[in-house]
C-alpha cells in the first residue's frame, strides 16, 4: 500500500498542476467576459470625447481624393505625421463606420478585447503573475477611455504590437516582424521595442534568419509607403518619420516639473537619448546578456567568421542554427517589456494616450521585481493615479516620473534567470550515460 500511494504521488501534482493551469485560463476567460459588459457600459452610458477622430477621418479623405503629397494631408489638429499604414487602417474603419462616431467606438470596444486576449495570452504562456494579479490588466479607467472614448490610433497600433510579442513567443519570428512593422506603420513609437527585439533575434536566429526576418520586415513598409515614395518621397518621409517633433509642454504627463523653456531646447531632447542608450547599453550588458559573458562577448560570438561564414549555407539560410538555444518565453517577454519600458522614462513627453504603450506590461514588470506585494499594488495605483490627473501639474508628473525611477531599479536588482530553456532529452540521456 505505501508503494502504491508513492506512485501516485507524482501523478497527483501533474493533476494538481494541469487544474491549475485550467482555472487560470477559465479565469482569463471570465476577465474577458466582464469586461466585455464594462465595455458594452462605457460606450452605452458615458459620453464620447472629441478629440483626434474628426482630423484622422479628414487626413483619411485627403487620401481617398488622391491626395499623395503628405504635407497636404491635414486635419484640425494640424498635418499628418504617421506612417502610411495608419492611411489604410483608418480608411477601412471609414468604410466600414461611415466615418460616425458610435459604430467606432463599438469597432473600436472590439478591438479592446481582441488586444486584452492576446494580452492575456502573452500572461498565461509566460505564467509569472498569480491568477488574480490578471485582474489589474482590466482595472485600467485611462486605458478603456483612450479605447472606446478617444478612439486613439494608439490602439491599432499597440494591438499589432502585442500580437507580434505572441508570435515572438511562440519563436514565430518571420511573421511576427512582418506583424511588428506593420504596427510601426501606424505609430511610430513601437520602434522602443526595437533594440530589445533585436538582441532576441540574434540569440535566436542564424544570422541569415536575421537578415531574411529584417527584409521582410523592411519591404513591408516600403509596399505601404510606395504611393507617397513614387510621388512625394521627401515629404512622406520627413512626415512620416519625424523624430525631431516637439510637443506641447502642456500636454506632458511626464515631464511637466521641468521648466517650458528647458523642455522643448533641443539639450533635453539630446539628453533623453543619450540616458535612453546608456539604459539600454547597460541592462544589456549587465542582465540582458549576463549568461552569454556581458554584450560585447555575445555580439563578438555572434559575428564571428565562422558564423558569417554561414551566409553562403543553404541550409542555415533556410533555417535556424540548430546550436543555438530555445529562448525562454518569459526571457523575451521580459527583455521587449523593460527595453520598452526604459524608452518610456526617456520619452521626452508623454501624453495621455501614450499610456497604451505600455500599461499592458505594467504588472509583468511589477511581478519581475522582487518587492513585496503590497508595494508592487501600491505602485501601480501610484501610476494610474497620475495618468488620470487631468490637467498633470508639477507634482503628478514628479510623482509618476519617481513611481518610474522605482520599478526601474526593481528590474536592475531582480535576479536574472537563465535564458534559455533546458532541453529535458539531452539532459535524461546524460544521466542515462552516466
Amino acid at each position: 500500500m505505501a508503494r502504491i500511494s508513492t506512485i501516485k504521488k507524482p501523478s497527483q501534482r501533474s493533476d494538481l498542476l494541469n487544474n491549475y493551469r485550467i482555472s487560470k485560463s477559465t479565469f482569463a476567460f471570465c476577465l474577458l467576459i466582464v469586461d466585455s459588459i464594462l465595455v458594452s457600459l462605457i460606450i452605452a452610458y458615458v459620453p464620447y470625447t472629441k478629440i483626434d477622430w474628426d482630423a484622422y477621418m479628414s487626413q483619411v479623405s485627403g487620401f481617398l481624393q488622391g491626395e499623395r503629397n503628405y504635407s497636404n494631408l491635414k486635419g484640425d489638429t494640424g498635418p499628418l505625421v504617421y506612417p502610411a499604414g495608419f492611411l489604410y487602417v483608418h480608411t477601412a474603419i471609414q468604410f466600414i463606420t461611415g466615418g460616425e462616431v458610435y459604430p467606432a467606438q463599438i469597432l473600436f470596444g472590439v478591438l479592446y478585447i481582441v488586444n486584452l486576449g492576446i494580452i492575456l495570452h502573452i500572461y498565461l504562456k509566460t505564467d509569472l503573475l498569480p491568477w488574480w494579479a490578471l485582474t489589474l490588466l482590466c482595472l485600467s479607467k485611462r486605458v478603456h477611455s483612450i479605447f472606446v472614448l478617444r478612439l486613439f490610433n494608439d490602439c491599432f497600433a499597440m494591438t499589432l504590437l502585442h500580437a507580434a510579442v505572441a508570435l515572438v513567443l511562440h519563436k514565430k519570428w518571420h511573421l511576427g516582424l512582418i506583424i511588428f512593422s506593420g504596427a510601426v506603420s501606424i505609430k511610430m513609437n513601437v520602434l522602443l521595442y526595437a533594440p530589445p527585439l533585436f538582441l532576441l533575434m540574434l540569440k535566436s536566429m542564424s544570422i541569415c534568419g536575421v537578415i531574411t526576418s529584417l527584409a521582410g520586415a523592411a519591404l513591408l513598409q516600403i509596399l505601404l509607403g510606395l504611393p507617397f515614395l513614387l510621388s512625394f518621397p521627401i515629404e512622406y518621409i520627413s512626415g512620416a518619420f519625424n523624430l525631431g517633433r516637439v510637443f506641447i509642454h502642456y500636454w506632458s504627463v511626464n515631464f511637466k516639473f521641468v521648466p517650458e523653456e528647458f523642455f522643448i531646447s533641443k539639450e533635453f531632447a539630446v539628453s533623453l537619448l543619450i540616458i535612453h542608450l546608456l539604459l539600454l547599453a547597460v541592462f544589456a550588458h549587465h542582465v540582458w546578456c549576463k549568461y552569454e559573458g556581458g554584450l560585447l562577448n555575445f555580439l563578438s560570438s555572434r559575428f564571428t567568421l565562422t558564423n558569417l561564414s554561414s551566409l553562403v549555407s543553404l541550409n542555415q539560410f533556410l533555417g535556424q542554427n540548430s546550436s543555438l538555444q530555445n529562448i525562454r518565453s518569459e526571457h523575451i517577454a521580459t527583455t521587449m517589456f523593460v527595453g520598452n519600458f526604459i524608452g518610456i522614462i526617456c520619452a521626452r513627453s508623454l501624453h495621455y494616450q501614450f499610456y497604451s504603450w505600455y500599461f499592458y506590461t505594467l504588472p509583468y514588470l511589477l511581478w519581475r521585481t522582487p518587492f513585496p506585494t503590497l508595494l508592487r499594488l501600491l505602485l501601480f495605483v501610484v501610476v494610474e493615479v497620475c495618468w488620470n490627473i487631468f490637467p498633470s501639474n508639477i507634482y503628478s508628473s514628479s510623482l509618476l516620473f519617481c513611481t518610474h525611477l522605482v520599478i526601474l531599479w526593481g528590474l536592475w536588482i531582480a535576479p536574472s534567470e537563465h535564458p534559455c530553456q533546458i532541453r529535458k532529452n539531452s539532459a535524461t540521456s546524460h544521466n542515462k550515460t552516466r
